[in-house]
């Protein structure tokens, strides 16, 4: 029988000083000044349109990401932040996630983001050597990002994520687990650790800058996870790594099949109507423009319970541990059976563990994730055109 899941509130904010050119988030370069009241006011209206639909349940989340949020104002993040406690109520402990990057910006207003309820921090440095951070199209430096993590543990703000990234253009192995090094010595309590990849539609994915070849990347992901586990940081997810009791709760909830509001231009929710026996999929409008005039419809499906098992899977085998099949069942309300002969295929190509309280990949199926999840569709021939996408930390 479908289960009502937690729920989680995702609130997405834009615009950037410039836009990454490996970037396909929904985010856009800032032109003049920026529209901080209007937004507000916009995103304020979207939730209380929402609110109604998840009534008397609780938000164990809220993660306002980019773009670039912290171009925002602690008084303008206090406001929304006010009016989802409002609208929705918090669960005690909730965690309340910024995104931010290590510039000028930013500067001086972590004590204020705190003040207005943020309790974690998730900041994109993504690198400690000046030339990769150049030719990332980054507009911080090394010592930008050292500054920021000084105003957000003087803050109070010691529960923060570091973005990082491999396989940069002139990169090597050593220069990975230096640039690993230098965030371990910043004390983070979670880093997110993905490697560079050419997305469609980027300025990188129609001008290649030089990368480094797949078995250099394998070198440096290998090394550096063993730095990582050395220093005591578990990795619980293809791209997460934490300190005990430190992983990101609200991404755990996306991956463990949870429920989320998506408020914002072109942000993505998922809700469970256990009564209809329905998962839906709604999306806000997409540009910002249209989505501050309040024209151009959200959308919203149902999905198909043909679609469900990949659906799940697609998030939960992102985890390390994987899931237990009870999960499955209470969170897409079909039977295991109905995945059993596809669990029964993996099990034998040696991509996946299928025990009677545990489904996991193993560390060839992690490592060929594309054509596992691709399987649950019934389409393994498809693998190589489908990227997992990754989530900010």
């Amino acid at each position: 029988m479908l289960a009502t899941p937690p729920l989680g509130l995702y609130i997405h904010f834009p615009w950037c000083v410039r836009k990454c050119p490996y970037c396909d988030f929904n985010s856009y370069t800032l032109h003049g000044g920026l529209p901080e009241d209007a937004y507000v006011g916009a995103l304020l209206a979207d939730m209380r349109s929402q609110a109604q639909r998840v009534a008397g349940r609780r938000l164990v989340s809220v993660f306002m990401g980019g773009g670039t949020p912290s171009l925002f104002s602690p008084a303008a993040i206090g406001r929304v932040l006010a009016a989802a406690r409002e609208l929705f109520g918090f669960e005690p402990g909730i965690e309340i996630t910024l995104e931010a990057n290590p510039g000028t910006i930013e500067r001086g207003r972590f004590a204020g983001y705190a003040e207005a309820g943020v309790n974690r921090v998730s900041l994109g440095a993504q690198s400690f050597g000046a030339a990769q951070l150049v030719a990332l199209g980054r507009i911080h430096s090394p010592d930008d990002t050292r500054r920021a993590v000084a105003e957000l543990k003087a803050a109070g703000l010691a529960n923060f994520n570091r973005d990082l990234m491999y396989g940069l253009p002139g990169q090597d192995a050593a220069g990975a687990r230096s640039d690993v090094a230098q965030a371990l010595a910043l004390e983070p309590a979670h880093l997110s650790h993905y490697s560079l990849t050419l997305e469609p539609g980027t300025p990188f994915q129609a001008q290649p800058p030089p990368l480094p070849d797949d078995e250099a990347v394998e070198q440096m992901l290998a090394e550096c996870a063993a730095d990582l586990g050395a220093a005591g940081f578990g990795h619980y997810e293809v791209s997460a790594y934490a300190r005990p009791g430190r992983q990101s709760r609200h991404n755990l909830n996306y991956w463990t099949f949870g429920d989320y509001l998506g408020v914002g231009a072109g942000a993505h929710g998922k809700l469970t109507d256990a009564a209809a026996g329905a998962i839906v999929r709604t999306t806000r409008t997409r540009e910002p423009r249209r989505y501050l005039a309040g024209t151009g419809a959200a959308t919203q499906k149902v999905v198909p319970p043909g679609e469900l098992p990949f659906e799940f899977m697609m998030n939960a085998l992102r985890l390390v541990d994987g899931v237990a099949p009870a999960l499955f069942e209470a969170r897409t309300g079909l039977p295991r059976v109905a995945v059993a002969r596809t669990l029964d295929r993996l099990v034998a190509r040696g991509l996946l563990e299928a025990g009677e309280t545990r489904w996991r990949p193993t560390a060839l199926g992690r490592r060929f994730l594309n054509e596992l999840l691709l399987d649950f569709l019934g389409k393994p021939e498809a693998a190589g055109n489908t990227q997992l996408s990754r989530l900010p930390g």
